[in-house]
């Protein structure tokens, strides 16, 4: 990843491959903002007027490249535009600072070091910048011919300094280690959710588990399938009886002498969904590797904030299994017992995430935790709702779904709070079991997250995430999202430990 430090050096007399410098949206005309007086002054102040010149408009995400004024070290500057200039007196928004950290990132993969002479009026504003950075220069390139080297041939940006950051501030410091410790975890997520399946079936995921867990002083149970048919796991069992690969549940835990609540997080891990029996049309299995990206966020998660140190007690719960056909595969009309001991009639095999989640959130219930949230790229419908950048929160309290919502909110990841509605339930009344696993077309997603309801225990604050649209990006990078694997939600979970361990929430 790359190397992330803080520094009060001038831009003048900095040796880099580039200087980065944030321009904002004026009213008339482009504004350069704050961090870039020695950068301004270059240019006697006309920094603002050579980019407009040059096209430059100051709009969200636009680089803007020029040649350094005489007399610096640095051959290159990058304009990088943050949008709308802030409210007199109001600051940048982090979201707005972590997105053009980001793009200006990725437009310097193959430079060996760059400086960023962006607004970091504050430590939240200097731990913006350092996620959007770390977050922007990722790339995937462990199947690489040339490995070490992004999709454009160039490897990422290999040193970044922040400055005006104030390096021996204490307040500055944290946030930058709290942001390089945060996205290296999210950035295993990533990892995860781009790695071929077949490389990555349940059992090498609960093996990478039980690794992370050896190095950060994590307890980690795996049952596997001996274990899940001696307890009675329906669910995960059914849904990985078709494949070679047999499933797994992993438990991760990591516990604080000082925490006074207990988190529980539960992902789907589905590392290749076929759609079994109901088998999946072709062009809607190809990006198939991404399924298990919930578990993907709760591991990265757990792991978070166990090098956080925060005072929380966190347990992640992954729910592996591959959904594949063959003639052990479960079939639509066949009935699961699933652990809570629930009855569920199967009627379409490719609604499989609801039913390894239902065994995992009935384990993680019985722990009695403070807050219980699952993690899954489940429904389609989700998509339909809101698009690929969006997740939906579902809840069974009210103030819990707005708590994540606005933690979401926080961290710069688009949520949107979704209802349960009561009449939908009817749907999955099953003539055979206690529960089907489907039931009205519309609001599909809002039946899954029903169904699931049927699984926490009563007295459980519960949540569902539905990140089946912003997990994985089909299309161009933009802002700090690479193509592919995006670490969707982890942000979210570790922001919410943080709070639940300040008694904010």
């Amino acid at each position: 990843m790359t190397a992330l430090t803080l520094s009060t050096a001038a831009a003048p007399g900095l040796r880099a491959d580039a200087i980065v410098v944030g321009v904002a949206k004026g009213a008339k005309r482009p504004v350069v903002a704050p961090g870039a007086e020695a950068v301004d002054e270059a240019y006697d102040g006309k920094l603002a007027g050579v980019l407009e010149t040059l096209g430059a408009s100051g709009a969200e995400g636009e680089l803007t490249k020029l040649p350094a004024p005489a007399g610096f070290k640095a051959p290159i500057v990058l304009a990088v535009g943050l949008g709308d200039k802030p409210a007199k007196g109001a600051s940048y928004d982090a979201d707005a600072l972590r997105r053009a950290a980001g793009a200006a990132a990725r437009a310097l993969a193959g430079s060996k070091k760059a400086a960023f002479a962006l607004p970091v009026a504050d430590a939240d504003a200097a731990g913006a910048v350092a996620e959007g950075v770390l977050l922007g220069a990722y790339a995937f390139d462990a199947y690489k011919q040339n490995g070490g080297k992004a999709d454009n041939g160039k490897a990422p940006l290999a040193e970044a300094v922040l400055l005006g950051g104030k390096g021996r501030d204490k307040a500055y410091k944290a946030a930058v280690e709290r942001a390089t410790k945060v996205v290296e975890e999210l950035n295993r997520a990533r990892d995860l959710v781009n790695t071929p399946p077949n490389d990555l079936d349940p059992a090498a995921f609960a093996a990478l588990a039980e690794t992370a867990a050896k190095e950060h002083g994590l307890k980690v149970q795996v049952l596997d399938e001996k274990d899940l048919v001696k307890g009675g796991y329906g669910g995960i069992l059914g849904v990985g009886g078709g494949s070679a690969s047999t499933p797994r549940l992993v438990k991760l835990s990591y516990t604080n002498p000082k925490a006074k609540k207990h988190l529980a997080l539960v992902g789907k891990g589905i590392t290749y969904d076929s759609g079994g029996i109901s088998l999946k049309p072709a062009g809607h299995n190809e990006t198939m590797k991404c399924d298990m990206a919930g578990a993907a966020a709760v591991f990265a998660a757990v792991v978070a904030a166990a090098r956080l140190g925060l005072e929380v007690n966190v347990t992640g719960w992954l729910a592996l299994a591959e959904n594949m056909p063959s003639g052990s595969a479960v079939r639509p009309g066949d009935v699961l017992r699933m652990y809570s001991g629930k009855t569920v009639e199967v009627l379409n095999t490719d609604a499989e995430g609801r039913l390894v989640l239902a065994d995992a959130l009935w384990a993680a219930s019985a722990e009695k935790p403070d807050a219980l949230i699952d993690v899954a790229t489940l429904t389609g419908a989700m998509m339909v709702a809101l698009g690929s950048r969006t997740f939906g929160i579902m809840a069974n309290d009210d103030e819990f779904r707005s708590t994540i919502h606005e933690t979401a909110e926080q961290v710069g990841e688009p949520a949107w709070q979704m209802p349960l509605p009561e009449h939908l339930r009817k749907g999955m009344d099953s003539a055979t079991a206690d529960i089907a696993n489907m039931g009205e077309r519309m609001g599909g997603g809002l039946v899954a997250g029903l169904f699931l309801r049927e699984f926490v225990a009563d007295g459980i604050t519960w949540a569902h995430l539905d990140i089946a649209g912003p997990a994985f990006n089909e299309q161009s990078p933009f802002g700090y999202t690479p193509k592919g694997g995006t670490g969707s939600a982890v942000r979210t979970l570790v922001r919410l430990a943080e709070r639940m361990a300040d008694g904010e929430a």
